[in-house]
């Protein structure tokens, strides 16, 4: 790994664990060397997908002409991510590439932020987050009205619901909603209020 990328997160070890992380990067490429930029980031991805923990990549260019190219790569947690940007492999990619391309800007991003991506930074530097503050709001849009129609159908369709333990009744609504929450309710709720979101 190069000292550009490396300086554009030196906190991937403090983002938590074995959460995924997504790793954003921004290259400048010669218009004129399209054909040798576009072999060298297929090697690259390709050796990447070779790696333990790797969970996908893409890449895209801003149109024909444009000298910006953007690469997303995905690892299962921040230790196996650095296994691949330390290793020797990488460095040799890199090394191969070094007249190809000029790395730009590196985002890394994990946990809770990622349920606030749009689409669209799939094909496009990841921007910064919302503010904490807008992120507790929109979870709480989602959980409020989730979290009380399954107390309302639980009470009515499970007899005895409220004599049980609240540490069962918490444990069950907790496994159940999760789920609902990070792939319906959170990227729904997102999706209708992003400009809001990230409206400075």
């Amino acid at each position: 790994m190069n000292a550009d990328e490396r300086s554009g997160d030196d906190t991937g070890a403090s983002h938590g664990g074995g959460l995924p992380v997504t790793v954003s990067i921004t290259r400048l490429v010669d218009p004129t060397n399209i054909a040798e930029a576009t072999r060298w980031v297929q090697e690259g991805v390709n050796l990447a997908s070779s790696y333990p923990g790797f969970l996908g990549s893409g890449w895209v260019r801003a149109s024909a002409d444009s000298h910006e190219w953007h690469l997303l790569y995905r690892f299962s947690d921040v230790a196996l991510l650095d296994d691949w940007e330390v290793s020797d492999d990488r460095a040799d990619w890199l090394f191969d590439g070094r007249e190809l391309v000029e790395v730009a800007r590196v985002d890394k991003r994990t946990g809770i932020e990622g349920w606030f991506d749009s689409p669209q930074e799939t094909e496009a530097p990841v921007t910064s987050a919302p503010p904490r503050w807008k992120q507790a709001v929109i979870i709480g849009l989602g959980f409020y009205p989730v979290n009380l129609a399954f107390t309302l159908f639980a009470v009515a369709l499970v007899p005895g619901w409220r004599s049980f333990l609240p540490l069962f009744t918490v444990l069950v609504s907790t496994l159940l909603l999760t789920p609902v929450m990070t792939y319906w309710v959170l990227p729904f709720i997102t999706r209708m209020l992003r400009p809001w979101l990230h409206r400075s």
